[in-house]
């Protein structure tokens, strides 16, 4: 039976957190004089934190209003299990 060897660390895996930064970072700037980069306006900026905040696997925020605002729906006791 062969053992497992570790597998390489290869790409970006293999630099420094430093050296990802950069090359991001230079990417990013290319993207934007390149013309090519999303430009948030406030509108959208808003919708995708109000979306991400209820991206719980499809389930909302505890408490949170549904979509057409109303209040979510509290389960009655269940008289048959003990608080």
């Amino acid at each position: 039976m062969e053992t497992e060897r570790p597998k390489a660390r290869r790409g970006f895996a293999s630099m420094s957190p430093q050296k990802q930064r950069e090359i991001a970072s230079k990417g990013g700037r290319m993207a934007h004089e390149k013309g090519a980069a999303h430009e948030w306006t406030v509108d959208e900026a808003r919708e995708a934190g109000r979306k991400g905040g209820s991206a719980r696997h499809g389930r909302p925020m505890p408490g949170a209003p549904d979509q057409l605002g109303q209040q979510p729906f509290e389960q009655p006791a269940e008289p048959w299990r003990e608080a």
